[in-house]
């Protein structure tokens, strides 16, 4: 595996330009999900920075952009509130070390090789998950967008207090906010290559607030630090080490989640690869690099990495462009950002929300499938009111049962049990011939496709219903591979009619079922001319031993004749 991601400087002019665009976009996004999280905006500009620098250097994907994301935000927001009401004294720092720690688990996944297994999850989970983060990241903008603080109690501490909101709106932020979203929701598609709508949005709002508005008492970020951050050390409770590590498990999963997600669609627009382990360890650096230094956690970003390549770059040269960029600002160029009004970066979030929000699949869910329709209403649900982690959980056990229970089903009809030639008719001439010759002493059970463990009960079932057989021919030709249920349940059917003195062929067992029979001890119990590869040779054997059972029983009935 290489230690560093793709930078070269034959393509310099596009990776620069795509770098500073990126930066363009992600400054107006970092102030907005600094603010929206309430680690402050500073953070997310330290997020933005050191997550995207990280990443850029040491991930897969070359023109990934990586930076504080809404999905993200929602999390971090969490995160922050339950440490601050648990301590409100290291609350905050606690966090921060909650983005170390889920960057480590990052580093751990992507060391283990579980890259390829983040994102095997049902598009219905998927879907339910990152709308119910939209609206969440909408219901949380509710309070900021009408001008007054989000109230405390997170998604349901905000419904609650809805008509108090309403009630005591301010007419001028809330003029604002609106401002912001309609020029952001109305901005012609062409210009968004040259100038990102979010960008226009803060600086005409700034700007409005600045010369029309200067007399008014308006909420605004404030100064920012200037200068390089303070490194925050690590602040570990052991009595909220539960909270702390079951945090930081769901922010690294969605951070995994968000990022591979990215990575696909940067692949899909570049046609080059990306390796999904070496992805993870860039992006648990960078959180973990950002925890150190008190930024909010990140991860792949789809409008900064879609930016970053229709503007020309090939390499990761514009992450880290874009990283220094940001830097810049954050150095020499924070004051400028001292009369943002809140209420302005509550109305770019709100919009982020909205975007977050996967209304294709909304609206045509109950077309496509009612049961996936279902599940992704019950993943929103939990995702809004109760736990994002309880909403994955649920959903992808859900959406696999019923898959399971699917799958079972159509395989349960490529499984047959066969004892006369008129059971199946795509048995050739010659196998008709040796199942009518036999008078139905043979049973032919055939298996098709992968025997998964929902058809264990399937098999157990058509075996119980057919016990008059001499000879069983278990035929393994059209299986890949066999579950462990199966197995044991195919086992139980070979011991049982062993020990009832019935002949067993096996026909057809070869690579992975092959070595599942070995390691149950099956095929060590039969002679090995009772192991065959087809099911002409597995009906002749068949054949053949139910004549060598025959061969006694009638010189004995000679011979009782002649005496």
């Amino acid at each position: 595996m290489r230690v560093f991601n793709e930078i070269r400087f034959d393509h310099l002019r596009g990776d620069l330009f795509g770098g500073v665009t990126a930066a363009v976009v992600a400054l107006p996004m970092a102030l907005a999900f600094g603010v929206a999280s309430g680690a402050g905006p500073a953070a997310g500009l330290y997020g933005a920075i050191l997550v995207g620098l990280f990443a850029a250097i040491f991930g897969s994907t070359p023109t990934l952009i990586s930076e504080p994301t809404g999905p993200m935000t929602v999390v971090m927001t969490a995160v922050i509130t339950n440490l601050i009401a648990v301590d409100p004294e290291q609350g905050l720092a606690m966090a921060f070390t909650v983005v170390m720690m889920a960057g480590i688990l990052q580093i751990l996944f992507g060391a283990l090789g579980l890259g390829r297994y983040v994102t095997m999850m049902p598009y219905t989970v998927v879907s339910g998950f990152m709308t119910g983060i939209g609206m969440i990241l909408i219901i949380l903008q509710l309070g900021p967008f009408l001008g007054q603080p989000t109230p405390p109690g997170g998604v349901l501490g905000t419904v609650s207090n809805l008509p108090g909101l309403i009630e005591h709106l301010k007419p001028v932020e809330f003029g604002l906010a609106a401002l912001t979203l309609v020029l952001i929701l109305l901005y012609p598609k062409r210009l968004k290559r040259y100038l990102p709508p979010q960008l226009l949005a803060l600086i005409i709002g700034t700007l409005v607030s600045v010369f029309f508005l200067s007399d008014m008492d308006l909420r605004r970020i404030g100064e920012i630090p200037t200068g390089l951050p303070q490194l925050q050390m690590p602040v570990f409770s052991l009595e909220h080490w539960r909270l702390m590590l079951l945090d930081a498990l769901v922010l690294a999963v969605l951070g995994c989640i968000d990022a591979l997600l990215t990575s696909v669609i940067a692949e899909s627009l570049t046609r080059k690869e990306h390796d999904s382990n070496k992805e993870l360890i860039g992006q648990g650096l960078g959180n973990l690099a950002s925890g150190l230094f008190g930024g909010i956690a990140g991860a792949g970003a789809t409008m900064g990495t879609v930016v970053n390549i229709q503007t020309g770059a090939k390499t990761a040269l514009s992450g880290i462009t874009r990283a220094l960029i940001l830097l810049v600002v954050v150095l020499w160029a924070a004051g400028l950002t001292a009369q943002i009004p809140l209420a302005v970066l509550a109305g770019i979030a709100f919009k982020v929300g909205l975007d977050i929000i996967d209304w294709s699949f909304l609206k045509r869910a109950h077309r496509v499938s009612i049961r996936a329709a279902l599940i992704m209403y019950a993943v929103i649900g939990l995702t809004v009111f109760v736990d994002l982690i309880w909403a994955v959980a649920v959903g992808v056990f859900i959406a696999n049962v019923l898959t399971i229970d699917r799958l079972s089903r159509l395989q349960s009809r490529s499984l047959r049990a066969i004892q006369r030639p008129e059971d199946f008719a795509s048995l050739s001439l010659d196998e008709q011939a040796v199942l009518e010759r036999t008078g139905g002493r043979i049973l032919l059970f055939k298996f098709g496709g992968p025997l998964i463990f929902g058809l264990a009960k399937e098999i157990s079932r058509q075996y119980a219903v057919l016990e008059g057989h001499d000879v069983l021919i278990l035929d393994f030709s059209e299986v890949p591979a066999v579950g462990v249920s199966s197995a044991l349940t195919i086992e139980r059917m070979v011991l049982e009619d062993l020990a009832a003195g019935r002949q067993v062929v096996i026909s057809g067992a070869e690579g992975d079922v092959k070595q599942r029979l070995e390691q149950l001890g099956l095929l060590s119990r039969l002679p090995p001319e009772q192991l065959v590869a087809t099911t002409q040779e597995a009906l002749a054997r068949a054949e053949a031993l139910l004549q060598m059972r025959s061969a006694p029983v009638a010189a004995m009935a000679t011979a009782s004749a002649l005496a």
